[in-house]
């Protein structure tokens, strides 16, 4: 068997393979960002089984990977070396652990995601940071939904930019003169520049979802501004805008401590109350009766651009669109949904 470990940096991927005997098959190859298809294209060509291995900082490869047939991996860090203030441990220490004891990983599950295993520490985290999360949304700092006496209604997307699934849902939108605002990983971001023009040309908003989208608990808190402040300057470098004031936490994870955090470092934090899961690829129909079930005046609609095949959520968006059109609601941009009535 091989074993390959991916890392990151900011200027994009590493691949190690190991075979049995922990030694490197052949050299470690480098992948800039907008090469992803290239390097899963190289891990599926391997004649020998093969696992790979990333680690919980890295968030927007699994989902295209177990698409693309890849048995995916995550390593946590009790197994890890201390990582860098910016990237992961490397691709060596990752392929080698895995060859050292593929037990001790978490072997993810396509309809799971990355926190695969570990769904009931997210929960805990969130209802740890109950009371600061009040606290936070009666001022305005925290968002999950607008207000509920107005028809007005929000559609984010998370992940991205990816081709082709950016261009396609912005297609969408454009016919049906539909803003949205769009939560933007800055890795995806410093390799798909002409998806984030397109954004600020359309009116659309655009947030800051972190670098790598990473498990927040997991980073120290110098990590977690550098994740923030990295892709906010990517961000705005692309779409040639400040960067963004809204942001993001990924999968809305959180503890008490990383609430602390945020509030140290961005200026408001916008989650959703309408999630069909459309990354687990549940069927477009699915994704279209969960949205329409869920929406109230207000609501925040969470939906995936990027992380893996978004195809059903690109047929799901005009279904979608059109029955809540058939409710009057009018879409607005988050800034939009949350600002103060006239």
């Amino acid at each position: 068997m091989l074993f390959s470990g991916i890392a990151w940096s900011g200027t994009g991927y590493e691949v190690t393979v190991v075979g049995d005997d922990g030694r490197q098959t052949e050299a470690s190859l480098r992948f800039e960002p907008g090469r992803t298809d290239e390097m899963i294209s190289y891990l599926r060509s391997s004649t020998e089984p093969l696992v790979t291995v990333i680690e919980s900082t890295n968030g927007i490869l699994d989902g295209r990977m177990m698409a693309a047939g890849l048995d995916v991996y995550r390593a946590d860090p009790g197994l890890l070396p201390e990582r860098p203030l910016f990237g992961s441990v490397s691709a060596t220490d990752l392929a080698r652990i895995a060859q050292q004891d593929l037990s001790a990983l978490a072997r993810l599950v396509r309809t799971r995601g990355t926190q695969t295993g570990r769904e009931s520490d997210l929960a805990a985290g969130m209802v740890a940071s109950t009371a600061q999360v009040t606290a936070l949304s009666a001022t305005g700092r925290w968002l999950e939904h607008g207000e509920r006496d107005r028809p007005q209604i929000a559609i984010t997307f998370d992940d991205g930019p990816l081709p082709p699934y950016t261009g396609q849902i912005l297609d969408i939108l454009e016919r049906y003169g539909v803003p949205a605002t769009f939560f933007c990983v800055g890795m995806n971001a410093s390799a798909h520049t002409d998806e984030l023009v397109r954004m600020r040309e359309q009116g659309h908003g655009i947030g800051n979802h972190t670098w790598s989208h990473p498990f927040l608990p997991e980073l120290s808190q110098p990590q977690l501004v550098e994740q923030i402040e990295r892709a906010g300057e990517a961000i705005a470098k692309a779409s040639g805008t400040a960067p963004p004031t809204l942001f993001r936490p990924p999968y809305g994870s959180r503890t008490p401590e990383v609430v602390g955090w945020l509030t140290e470092c961005v200026p408001k934090v916008a989650l959703w109350d309408v999630e069909p899961d459309d990354w687990s690829m549940p069927g477009t129909e699915i994704i279209v009766r969960d949205v329409l079930d869920q929406a109230r005046q207000g609501s925040i609609i969470l939906l995936h651009d990027g992380g893996g095949d978004r195809s059903q959520t690109v047929a799901a968006l005009p279904p979608i669109i059109e029955g809540l059109l058939a409710r009057d609601y009018r879409f607005v941009t988050l800034d939009e949904l949350t600002a103060a009535p006239v």
